[in-house]
């Protein structure tokens, strides 16, 4: 796939269907790649330069949550265009629920999947800026040692220095390198934006509401 423009991967059991979405999409611009089966797609594909998947979502032996699912436990957080050949409220429920970004009803209108792909790509590009954000929180706050972190969750909680020390067993002074430690590590030139990274922590699922 070329690295260049952006690829859309479009799986459809149905041939005819398949050939005419992968047509609209190559018209509209874009490196549009078709399969017939979810297995085509994972065998075939370099998931890392997938944009965006457009699957529908009733197929035998894989549907369009489990192709979702299997990208998601892969850690490969393009977005999903689900097709159905049936308007349902329950199943486009379900699918939104899992993250999808779109649900549309075939026959699909050339104009309402382009746009679809387009605020796709749009989502997944303010996503990415997330990701990599998350990642490099993420890596700084592995860096800290045990005791850094419980520091750490002290200090973001509103504890002072001496509070934090009783709670450790520990001098204050002690403690007050520890902050001073963390505060480097994780890049933070304020308490304000020590406490705002750590929300952006506990919103990833890195820490819970108190480190022990």
């Amino acid at each position: 796939m070329d690295a260049n423009v952006k690829n859309i991967c479009v799986i459809d059991d149905d041939p005819v269907v398949l050939r005419a979405l992968t047509r609209l999409l190559g018209s509209a611009g874009f490196a549009a790649h078709g399969f017939d089966s979810p297995q085509q797609f994972f065998a075939q594909t370099d998931l890392d330069t997938v944009n965006c998947v457009v699957v529908d979502f009733a197929m035998p032996f894989m549907n369009g949550l489990q192709v979702q699912q299997t990208l998601h436990e892969s850690f490969r957080h393009c977005p999903v265009i689900f097709l159905t050949g049936r308007a349902d409220i329950s199943t486009s429920v379900q699918a939104m629920k899992a993250g999808a970004i779109d649900f549309l009803v075939k026959p699909v209108d050339a104009d309402t999947l382009i746009e679809a792909v387009h605020n796709a790509l749009a989502y997944n590009a303010t996503m990415l800026v997330r990701y990599r954000e998350w990642d490099m929180l993420n890596s700084r706050y592995i860096n800290l040692t045990r005791r850094e972190q419980q520091v750490f969750s002290g200090v973001i909680t509103g504890q002072l220095n001496k509070q934090i020390a009783a709670d450790l067993g520990t001098s204050e002074k002690t403690i007050k390198a520890h902050r001073a430690q963390v505060m480097q590590k994780m890049a933070a030139s304020s308490l304000a934006e020590l406490v705002h990274f750590a929300e952006r922590l506990r919103n990833a699922g890195v820490i819970g509401t108190k480190v022990q």
